[in-house]
């Protein structure tokens, strides 16, 4: 008797069946995914995703100013952005999705929200 590769449970249906349930299937191949989180993706889109968070988190008013020492501290990663937009005045923006921040080079950043102007 073959069993379940997630549960080991024995099981019951057709030949060559895998799992005993949509659950184990799901999340067998969920661990089974989980082993090749050291991809280069998986590593920049964590990063991506983290960067958003820590902007939203500080940038509460729509447009603010936050030390570099703070965003260092939650773990932001300056080398990962998904674009940039480069203002009239020529002040260059990097943006991670919606939330976007310009170095003052006085160890602040302004934060700012993408706006459809932008485009």
């Amino acid at each position: 008797m073959t069993k379940c590769l997630e549960c080991n449970e024995i099981l019951k249906g057709r030949e060559g069946q895998k799992y005993c349930s949509e659950y184990c299937k799901s999340s067998y191949h969920y661990k089974k995914n989980k082993l090749k989180e050291s991809s280069i993706y998986v590593k920049i889109d964590k990063n991506l995703k983290l960067n958003r968070s820590i902007l939203k988190k500080y940038n509460i008013s729509g447009q603010s100013q936050v030390k570099t020492e703070l965003l260092v501290a939650e773990g932001f990663d300056f080398r990962h952005s998904t674009h940039t937009w480069t203002a009239k005045n020529g002040n260059l923006y990097h943006f991670c999705y919606e939330f976007g921040y310009r170095d003052l080079q006085d160890g602040k950043y302004t934060l700012i929200m993408w706006q459809d102007y932008m485009k």
